[in-house]
């Protein structure tokens, strides 16, 4: 997101609290399609920190596809672990994680 950055610290926690989540949206051979960003906008209504799985058919490289993932859903880009990506995007009326 552009004008507001994670610190350090704030990243650690964030990868802390994203240790325990499941994966709720998949990234398909198709890569990055419109259905893939609204599926990440919908859990990003019910959720600030996003753990989305590339499936082994995604054959773009998976630094560019998390940052592709994150602009097109304005959140941050937690981490991109393996396959894992890891998305933060703070709810505008009702924040739940209070960021260190």
């Amino acid at each position: 997101m552009a004008g507001d950055t994670l610190t350090g610290k704030q990243r650690r926690f964030l990868r802390g609290l994203g240790n325990s989540l499941k994966p709720i949206v998949f990234v398909g051979q198709q890569g990055v399609t419109d259905a893939v960003i609204e599926a990440i906008e919908m859990a990003f209504n019910a959720h600030e920190l996003v753990k989305i799985k590339l499936q082994q058919s995604v054959l773009e490289d998976r630094q560019a596809v998390a940052e592709q993932l994150a602009r097109a859903t304005r959140s941050h880009l937690v981490q991109v672990l393996g396959r894992t990506i890891l998305l933060f995007r703070r709810h505008a009326e009702k924040p739940k994680i209070e960021l260190p």
